[in-house]
């Protein structure tokens, strides 16, 4: 830790640290100093001179977001020259900005959005600017009282207005050149979408690469737009609108847990979200899912009100009717004939009541979670390390020497799970090693990329595994004080010779060995993996792999050495957590273990059910079959289009009754007898779990008046009640919480008001001062806690392991040697490796703008699973509403060998269409590879052709329908 000295400020003594600049030092002291260019969690960049200070006994004025502290030091912020310095970067700024709604005289009378009082020829009027009232120069000029008048000549830029782009548009008229935005872009996301250019001889920002932001690789983050100053960056969707106030909340997109603030209107609608600056997962980042996904919540589509079905129509109805049917039908088929599928974007809560619903009142261990499509990349870890969960922190990823990222396309899926790999490894300071069959972003930040053939990371980290202990690199010390089946790890290792792993995967045995080394030598070291292309029942035995490969290099138990699953669904952990998996009690504690059954049922005062559980890949067969006669389905599962229960042509009209609970009228509440408009997750409160085992809470948002919805925990208790149920009695989600940690151990010392009387206050200038909109946002923030929490007292566990294992020592698996899967489809004797990455500098682009005329329905084929099946387009229209949209065009290029392209009947050059079995078509060009793998296509689109259809499409909820990139069967047709 850095030495402690003293500084003083305007007369006032402020203890701080060597080596902070001063800017920050008076921030965290209360001490407001000007500024324009700075921003927290960016490099000292010293452009807009508006945080010049005096110092004693040093000449001149300089700027305190580039001036380290020194002890003793006496700084007077306030000085005649720092203020003389200021007036003239003011003046100079507000003649290219337009400065109307800065310096009119009849600003105080007038209210934010009221019609300007001043002639009908003054166009830059305060209504005229999107950042009304939200402008921080406009702050920062009120702050600093400057005259009406400027010596300068005011000369507006005359720029077009850049509003063909997805999701945000781009007003460099309003640009005051701070470089926020290019900086935030390059060194926080690692990405260059925005630099800054020259004009006929004028310094503006603008893009990396020609006009457009899809041109540029913009992963459209909305980073730049949290940090604008002004109003030259906002979004297109409710671009005009002002808050009426803030409330915080954790985001629903993806489980990395990112805290955001959202914005609200008087009129009850979220118009923007701005992430949590200070927040332990995502530290004032966000994605394109969680930026720029909120809208569902406002949607006029939304369901309105409980539905009856009623002589095969589907009828309004009352709470009471609705729920008096659901209670009398369901009463019918208690027992193995039912099955509850839960959604994963329930909060721990309603996951726990929907466990206890399933097995307490219909006897029915059938219940699950609607992303448990994987279960194997949890089991391994848990047959290895004890808990179903990973091992430390996200922010372990900043402090790791290296990390090997197996199958996980991050930057997509967690993206904020990126962000440290990104920077560290730009920075030098981190080697990355990717094992993925797609060409995906992380695999250009890549020391070194495995790319085998799908379903073979198994035999590829059986191989790493073969080099670190053959050639002594392993831990000998750790292993033996830690870990138990070292001899069963040696001798199934046999079998994965570098000679065999090669062969079975196509990955050259010196790129093997060369990871090995590098990841065994360096310290620490972390994994973060997805299995998203280990098919063919393979992720149970990767997952041991990858658990044993920590082991034998010590990188468990240790800042800076984590092993992090990327889960499927925004609270798959909790439901995990909470027993809401069909194989899991609350707790993660397997159904077969009597002495947790026992647990649970005296807790509940219940005799449960001991029969073996339906997963959620069970269940349209069991439905098909007759052994499932009904079910209640929450949410909509179309992004885990796996084998879900609606995604199996006849499953549901097989079933006698089936209950839905949606926010929308989905493919699955179509079919239902029962349909219940179930609350937003921003219009109920309670807990979300993320990947690195953090508890965060959930605050009620806003409520939607025009819908009658109430919250899932809610409606199953209600069901509970009415059916005659004991135990579902709760005045609210915190009581829930407060059972849960009665029966979940690791839980024991969570609740609702810990987790809100625990927030850090982080802010230290007055609110009142001119201040960034993250850093005005953030007064308090939940730090969360880390399970396990045995205790009130319990301060959470960051790290686990550090210690002992759960069973004592560590279980080092036995790796099983697994053949190559067989693919023999002979309509789809192909796999695509179907990779997505922002830019592709060799490969020839356009742009084109598209007319937005109406509400009408494109062709562009978006593959995401609604309606019927998995394989059905989204329907996208042509416009939102305003002009032309720009959208990419290119020819894209299908890989093979060229023995499959001879299979195929394809050659070198020509133009084919791949179809896959899912209804996906692809047209592109074959392109014959020497170093492609045998009976693999690989595909690799841009980033900015999803981004272009998601904001184009018409689904009220289209981020929760975003198409993974995962390996499926394929054939190529001529065209």
């Amino acid at each position: 830790m850095a030495d402690e000295i003293t500084i003083t400020i305007d007369g006032q003594e402020v203890k701080t640290t060597a080596g902070k600049m001063l800017i920050q030092a008076a921030n965290d002291a209360g001490v407001y100093v000007p500024y324009l260019c700075y921003h927290p969690g960016m490099k000292p960049y010293g452009a807009c001179r508006m945080c010049v200070v005096e110092v004693e006994g040093a000449p001149g004025t300089p700027a305190s977001c580039t001036l380290p502290v020194r002890d003793g030091m006496v700084v007077n912020t306030k000085g005649e020259n720092a203020v003389a310095v200021r007036d003239t970067t003011l003046d100079m700024l507000l003649s290219e900005h337009p400065h109307g709604c800065l310096t009119c005289h009849r600003v105080d009378l007038c209210g934010p959005q009221d019609i300007c009082l001043r002639h009908v020829s003054v166009l830059d009027r305060c209504v005229m600017c999107p950042k009304n009232e939200r402008c921080e120069l406009k702050d920062t000029t009120r702050y600093h009282t400057m005259p009406m008048n400027s010596p300068l000549t005011y000369q507006y830029r005359g720029l077009q207005v850049e509003n063909n782009d997805p999701f945000y548009d781009r007003d460099y008229n309003l640009c005051i050149v701070c470089a926020r935005c290019v900086r935030a872009c390059d060194e926080i996301r690692g990405d260059v979408a925005l630099t800054m250019t020259e004009r006929a001889g004028q310094v503006l920002v603008g893009t990396s690469m020609g006009e457009s932001l899809l041109e540029s690789g913009c992963e459209f983050c909305g980073a730049c737009l949290d940090v604008c100053p002004v109003g030259a960056l906002t979004e297109s969707n409710y671009k005009w609108e002002r808050a009426s106030r803030v409330e915080k909340s954790v985001c629903n997109q993806c489980s990395v847990g990112c805290q955001m603030t959202y914005e609200v209107n008087d009129r009850e609608r979220v118009v923007r979200v701005i992430p949590e600056l200070n927040a332990p997962a995502n530290h004032g980042q966000a994605c394109f899912k969680g930026k720029f996904g909120f809208d569902f919540v406002n949607s006029k589509e939304r369901l309105k009100t409980p539905m009856v079905r009623r002589d095969g129509v589907l009828e309004p109805a009352s709470w009471d009717e609705a729920l008096d049917v659901v209670a009398e039908r369901l009463s019918q088929y208690k027992g193995e004939g039912f099955a509850l599928v839960a959604d994963a974007r329930g909060t721990n809560e309603e996951l726990y009541l929907a466990q206890k619903f399933s097995r307490a009142v219909m006897q029915s261990n059938n219940v699950d979670v609607a992303s448990n499509q994987r279960p194997g990349v949890m089991e391994g870890l848990a047959d290895v390390f004890g808990y179903y969960a990973g091992t430390g922190s996200i922010d372990d990823l900043r402090h790791a020497v290296c990390v090997l990222l197996v199958s996980a396309n991050v930057t997509e899926d967690n993206n904020v799970v990126a962000l440290p790999i990104k920077q560290r490894v730009r920075a030098g300071t981190q080697k990355l090693i990717v094992i993925d069959s797609r060409e995906v972003e992380m695999t250009r930040y890549a020391h070194l990329w495995l790319r085998p053939y799908p379903g073979t990371d198994s035999a590829v980290l059986g191989g790493m595994l073969r080099v670190i202990m053959d050639e002594g690199l392993a831990d000998s010390e750790y292993l033996i004080q830690r870990c138990e089946g070292l001899d069963g790890l040696r001798e199934s290792l046999a079998d994965f010779s570098l000679e065999a792993v090669e062969k079975e995967s196509g990955v050259p045995a010196e790129k093997i060995q060369e990871a090995a080394r590098l990841f065994a030598q360096s310290a620490p070291a972390s994994i973060v993996y997805a299995l998203d292309n280990t098919i063919g029942g393979t992720r149970r035995i990767a997952s041991r792999a990858i658990a044993n490969l920590a082991l034998v290099t010590a990188n468990v138990g240790k800042p800076g050495a984590a092993v992090l699953p990327m889960r499927l669904g925004t609270n798959e952990q909790g439901a995990w957590d909470v027993g809401c998996a069909w194989r899991m009690l609350p707790g993660s504690v397997p159904i077969t273990d009597s002495d947790a059954l026992e647990r649970v049922s005296s807790a509940w005062g219940v005799s449960l059910p001991v029969a073996q559980a339906l997963g959620v890949r069970d269940v349209a067969p069991a439905a098909l079959d007759g052994r499932l006669k009904a079910a209640i389905v929450i949410g909509d599962h179309a992004t885990y289009h796996d084998d879900t229960l609606g995604d199996v042509p006849g499953a549901l009209e097989k079933l006698e009754f089936l209950l839905a609970m949606d926010t929308f009228m989905s493919p699955i509440a179509e079919r239902a007898d029962v349909v219940l408009p179930a609350s937003a997750f921003l219009e109920t409160k309670g807990t979300y779990t993320n990947l690195e085992r953090r508890i965060q809470p959930l605050k009620k948002v806003f409520k939607l008046k025009t819908v009658d919805s109430r919250p899932g925990s809610e409606i199953i208790s209600d069901i509970a009640r009415r059916m005659g149920a004991q135990g579902f009695d709760f005045d609210g989600p915190e009581q829930v919480l407060d059972e849960i940690a009665r029966v979940v151990p690791h839980y024991a010392g969570v609740s609702y008001q810990r987790l809100l009387d625990e927030a850090v206050v982080t802010i230290r200038p007055s609110t009142d001062n001119p201040l960034p909109t993250q850093v005005q946002y953030s007064d308090k923030v939940s730090m969360g806690i880390q399970w396990p929490c045995v205790s009130a007292e319990d301060a959470g566990t960051p790290t686990l392991y550090e210690e002992s294992f759960l069973h004592g020592k560590a279980r080092v698996a036995a790796l099983t040697w697994r053949e190559q899967p067989k693919h023999e489809d002979t309509k789809f004797p192909l796999l695509l490796a179907h990779g997505r990455v922002l830019v592709q500098p060799g490969q020839a682009m356009d742009v084109v703008q598209v007319e937005r005329v109406s509400k009408r329905h494109s062709v562009i084929a978006l593959p995401m699973a609604v309606g019927a099946g998995a394989g059905q387009a989204l329907e996208t229209p042509l416009t939102t509403g305003h002009g032309v949209r720009n959208r990419i065009e290119r020819q894209e290029h299908v890989i093979l060998t060229a023995a499959d392209a001879k299979k195929a009947g394809v050659s070198d050059g020509q133009h084919v269409k791949a179809v896959t079995r899912t209804g996906k078509e692809i047209a592109a060009v074959v392109q014959v590879s020497p170093e492609a793998l045998r009976g693999v296509v690989s595909i690799t689109t841009l980033f900015g052709e999803l981004a272009s259809e998601l904001d184009a499409s018409s689904h009220p909820d289209a981020m929760n329908h975003v198409p993974r990139l995962e390996v499926e069967p394929v054939r190529l047709e001529s065209v």
